[in-house]
């Protein structure tokens, strides 16, 4: 299994190569791992006590981000480095104050792998929710450096829990802990006899929760908002934003709306902006009276979506007509209700939400304005299902001080003990 795993990376990466020549994407894929074991071997400091984050893209970043805050202040002395998988992520956060150095993460093969886990030689690895990365797990394993997991989600139909899942599930036997959203994902790693496990919740929470105390202030988006009512869309595709350019224009009260789509080409937003009959404003084209007459504001720029959801009365999370909708948590902090698409079942907080009332699934175009009425024309019901989304988050608040005592503790032998064996006992 171990050569067909080589095998599978080696076609894939050859098959990203080959779609660089025509997708921007794979093409900063491939250009930002060009020359990068040589990078990461002149830019570390070998001398100094490196702890290593994996984050997938820039939502994994954020679900590891409170982890990574509390961390650097426990450790002030420890250098912190970050790698990404996705060209998204890096971009974004290739500037992170919260980092010493900021890479992609090498191709997984046996050479690589080894050859980068030699130069960073972090005291400590720490994945952000998931991807195994087979060969740089065993290069960790092999140096004897502790792997920890943290956010973790197990769902049954992954290859760990298949008949013929045994070699992936001895790779996890070489994972040092893992801290899971759940207790079904604890439960999947007990049948296969992985008990190094604890269940700590999702440090999505603890990031949201900060968001919602000390949220930016966006200038633009309250010209125009002028003390109206918002129903926000965000993170949205062209199958979501179909369904609110229709309750758009059928729309004949004074609320307003703000769209944030997930993909932000000119050419997309230009089309989308054709198809609203309602005064509409994107907002690198700010002009101050076009932005108080407009209806509709469509924001055109990315990292800003967390929070803008603090002028929002409800809002729409995009992606669920696809394959899965997007962060609900952003939205629900600031204590509002949440409308979907119907493929949400697999993310926890969403099922949870729609069965306490805080968030509402819709199938179509009726749905959603059936459900939009409901909410806006219902002051008792639209109070009651924001003050359910708050108290939802609040009361999931915490992951995030659970595993802080046990990095701290792999990084520091011989202190926290007592706090981190306390911590191991609580299931």
């Amino acid at each position: 299994m171990q050569i067909i795993y080589n095998i599978f990376v080696f076609v894939y990466s050859k098959a990203l190569w080959l779609a660089s020549f025509f997708n921007t994407k794979a093409r900063q894929w491939v250009e930002g791992r060009r020359g990068l074991l040589e990078k990461i071997a002149l830019e570390l400091d070998h001398e100094a006590r490196h702890i290593w984050f994996h984050c997938a893209s820039s939502g994994e970043f954020e679900q590891g981000r409170p982890v990574i805050e509390k961390f650097k202040a426990d450790n002030p002395d420890a250098k912190v480095v970050i790698t990404f998988y996705s060209p998204s992520g890096f971009e974004m956060r290739k500037n992170s104050p919260l980092a010493d150095h900021v890479f992609y993460m090498p191709i997984d093969t046996p050479s690589q792998a080894r050859k980068f886990v030699e130069y960073v030689n972090p005291q400590l690895a720490v994945f952000v929710k998931y991807e195994y990365w087979f060969n740089h797990l065993n290069a960790l394993h092999e140096k004897k450096i502790p792997v920890v997991f943290i956010s973790a989600i197990f769902r049954k139909n992954q290859m760990f829990f298949k008949w013929w899942g045994g070699w992936f599930r001895k790779q996890l036997k070489k994972i040092t802990y893992f801290f899971v959203q759940d207790k079904s994902s604890q439960g999947l790693l007990y049948e296969i006899d992985v008990r190094n496990v604890v269940v700590s919740g999702d440090t999505r929470f603890d990031r949201v929760f900060e968001i919602s105390k000390n949220p930016p202030s966006f200038g633009k988006v309250e010209k125009f908002i002028q003390g109206s009512v918002i129903f926000m869309g965000g993170s949205t595709w062209p199958a979501d934003d179909e369904l609110i350019v229709s309750l758009i224009n059928k729309d004949t009260n004074d609320i307003k709306f703000i769209l944030v789509p997930h993909e932000i080409h000119a050419s997309y937003i230009d089309k989308l902006m054709q198809h609203i009959e309602k005064p509409v404003v994107k907002y690198s084209s700010f002009d101050e009276q076009s932005f108080m007459d407009a209806r509709v504001l469509i924001v055109d720029q990315m990292g800003m979506l967390s929070g803008l959801y603090q002028y929002a009365s409800v809002a729409y999370i995009g992606g669920g007509f696809g394959k899965g909708i997007h962060n609900t948590l952003e939205a629900a902090t600031f204590g509002m209700p949440v409308v979907f698409g119907p493929n949400y079942k697999k993310f926890a907080e969403a099922v949870e939400l729609v069965s306490c009332g805080g968030a509402f699934p819709v199938k179509n175009k009726a749905e959603l304005e059936q459900t939009y009425v409901k909410l806006l024309g219902n002051y008792e019901l639209l109070k009651q299902s924001s003050d359910v989304a708050l108290q939802y988050v609040d009361m999931k608040r915490g992951a995030t001080k659970t595993i802080i005592v046990f990095l701290n503790t792999l990084f520091n032998p011989g202190s926290f003990k007592s706090q981190a064996m306390d911590m191991l006992n609580m299931n």
